[in-house]
């Protein structure tokens, strides 16, 4: 067996589910997808060539093979991370390091600013070069030359590592001297005019065809599960020109809440729950596996997330 064949990844799956004894427990604890780990663990049985773990009443248990192989694979992987550990340490007070972030536009609006208040008070000389999706792709990311993105992903490498940043809904915003004020429910916002605003997505970006409303997102999906659409005149793929057009009295802007809760002080707007059902998103941080153990890199990690959390509380201000 050639070892410059195998992929060394491949030893630390085994690792983690020898550890859990559960794909989904050793996905999670990886920051993979369990459709990762389980092709992980299909590539690991051809090539030890055996089943390695089995299904029991019990849950998963491991082989005879891989009970022998476990304490070898975790000695070779403990002299790995010792050999890999940093030789300094990361000083964020000091340091002058630029965070490359690709950050959709609706989390730009969001975490940045609390992101960049945190900044200035523990770590002054830190800068961020803020990308947008269509500036950054994935080979990008995997490469390490942009070191997180954050946005809502339906399809993602499977290589990239990730983690779960907030939840979120949707509201409406509108001008207090739109007609709707009054009366607003699920007709009066369907006789209205609308404001879409999104992202297309990783890479560049394309043009909206408003005919094809399955494509428009959760929004106009949302309202063809209930036989409706809503007449859509102007779309943006900017966030802060959305909230300036949804100040004109004859249209409405649906974003999701956390972004709309940052005009709660405008005198001219309203905000208004979404007079319909539309599933919740998830907002997820990713980076990729070169940048995993890097110090720097894991600290920024760690205050995003510390962000988030109060984003998620609503103790952000």
């Amino acid at each position: 067996m050639n070892i410059a064949r195998i992929d060394l990844n491949l030893l630390v799956y085994l690792d983690m589910l020898l550890r859990e004894r559960n794909v989904t427990r050793a996905a999670n604890q990886l920051g993979i997808t369990q459709p990762a780990m389980s092709n992980g663990l299909r590539r690991l049985r051809d090539l030890f060539e055996d089943p390695l773990l089995v299904r029991t009443s019990e849950g998963m248990i491991p082989t005879e093979r891989a009970q022998k192989l476990q304490p070898v694979i975790r000695n070779i992987l403990a002299n790995v991370e010792k050999t890999l550990q940093p030789t300094t340490e990361f000083h964020a007070d000091d340091s002058e390091r630029v965070f490359r972030i690709m950050a959709s536009d609706y989390a730009e609006s969001t975490i940045i600013q609390p992101l960049l208040k945190r900044l200035s008070e523990i770590a002054p000389k830190i800068r961020l070069d803020i990308m947008t999706p269509s500036d950054v792709s994935y080979q990008d990311v995997e490469q390490g030359t942009v070191d997180i993105i954050i946005n809502r992903f339906d399809d993602i490498p499977q290589s990239f590592h990730q983690m779960s940043l907030w939840h979120d809904g949707f509201s409406c915003l509108f001008s207090c001297d739109n007609p709707i004020a009054d009366n607003f429910d699920l007709l009066s916002y369907l006789k209205a005019q609308h404001i879409w605003v999104s992202k297309t997505g990783m890479g560049t970006g394309v043009g909206i065809n408003p005919s094809e409303a399955q494509k428009l997102g959760w929004i106009d999906e949302a309202l063809m599960r209930i036989g409706k659409t809503r007449n859509i005149t102007v779309f943006t793929r900017h966030y802060l020109s959305a909230i300036l057009f949804a100040q004109q009295k004859n249209l409405i802007l649906t974003i999701p809440t956390k972004a709309a809760q940052l005009q709660r002080h405008n005198p001219k707007l309203l905000i208004k729950p979404a007079p319909f059902a539309i599933e919740p998103f998830e907002v997820k941080m990713a980076w990729s596996p070169l940048l995993q153990s890097n110090p720097d890199h894991q600290w920024m990690r760690r205050l995003i997330k510390s962000v988030a959390n109060e984003l998620e509380s609503g103790v952000t201000e």
